[in-house]
């Protein structure tokens, strides 16, 4: 019978012979096989693996409910680079292979080749998709980890362009299923290269669902704690000890100030600094309370007497 949920103290094999399937998230969280009866936390402690990430990992691949905890987003990148490393360089080369045997590709049949070329691109597809989130995305939230935000980017943008990877290959199987018409002696070659796409489907299906309800998340929380965090205050310079106002500052309330400056509007604010409007709202009621100065025009005074924003850019 299956659990309900996973817990740290379960044993690690239960929880393998509950779901087979977790053999994945072994491979990909680099946990060695031969654990006995240690529990969840004992093998994920032996083999330096977070044990909160890997229960909401083997939780979303399960179906059960997502625990609560927070998720280390280093190790959850890790994980995420070795399955797309699974993907490409192995899994995908392996099913085009035994495509090649099942299709009898090399008898120049049209629809053979076509059927080639149609799965020749979809790896395509998938590789770029997963070079592009291994050097863009995770290199952005490497970034995040260090406590810096990359002005032109966020994970909602991300987000907008991530698209299922998983379709094409239930075409394909739908192709073979419905419309390919093979010699009996191809059955168990057909049947074999269908069950691996039929796994790869899920095992792709459930990869985006990890990027999305576990990822994702766990970046947006990472954004907001970074634009919330003020950085440290440097040595004030000669001008900040001449202007006590503008030290008390932060850099993040100095930029809003500018943007106010410009003419820009709370949302305008917001999209340009990657942040919500409830925040922007906030830090120009901190800058208000710091200055005592309650309107637009007189931040924009302030900006100008304080060399903030030269006059040229006032709107």
């Amino acid at each position: 019978m299956k659990t309900e949920h996973f817990d740290k103290k379960m044993k690690m094999r239960e929880a393998i012979d509950d779901t087979p399937v977790l053999l994945m998230a072994l491979s990909r969280f680099n946990i060695p096989l031969g654990f006995g009866d240690e529990t969840i936390a004992e093998v994920c402690s032996r083999a330096g693996v977070d044990v909160d990430t890997f229960i909401a990992v083997i939780s979303l691949i399960a179906g059960r409910k997502l625990p609560l905890r927070p998720v280390s987003l280093d190790q959850l990148m890790t994980y995420l680079r070795r399955a797309h490393s699974y993907f490409i360089d192995y899994h995908l080369p392996q099913i085009r292979r035994k495509l090649i045997d099942a299709v009898n590709y090399s008898s120049g049949e049209a629809v053979a080749l076509v059927i080639l070329k149609f799965f020749d691109d979809y790896v395509m597809e998938v590789r770029n998709h997963m070079e592009q989130e291994n050097e863009k995305v995770f290199t952005y939230v490497d970034l995040l980890l260090q406590g810096r935000r990359a002005p032109d980017y966020s994970i909602d943008l991300f987000l907008k362009t991530h698209e299922p990877i998983a379709t094409k290959l239930h075409e394909l199987k739908d192709i073979f299923i419905c419309h390919y018409h093979g010699t009996a002696a191809d059955v168990n070659r057909l049947n074999s290269v269908l069950f691996d796409i039929i796994n790869c489907e899920t095992d792709l299906m459930s990869h985006c669902e990890v990027e999305n309800r576990i990822f994702v998340p766990a970046v947006r929380e990472l954004e907001r704690s970074v634009d919330n965090i003020q950085p440290e205050t440097p040595a004030p310079d000669e001008d900040d000890a001449k202007d006590p106002d503008v030290h008390n500052l932060t850099e993040r309330e100095k930029e809003i100030i500018r943007s106010i400056a410009r003419g820009l509007s709370n949302r305008e604010i917001a999209e340009r600094l990657f942040v919500s409007v409830h925040t922007v709202a906030t830090h120009r009621r901190n800058i208000c309370s710091k200055l005592d100065i309650h309107s637009a025009a007189g931040l924009t005074v302030f900006a100008i007497l304080h060399n903030l924003i030269p006059l040229s850019e006032i709107r």
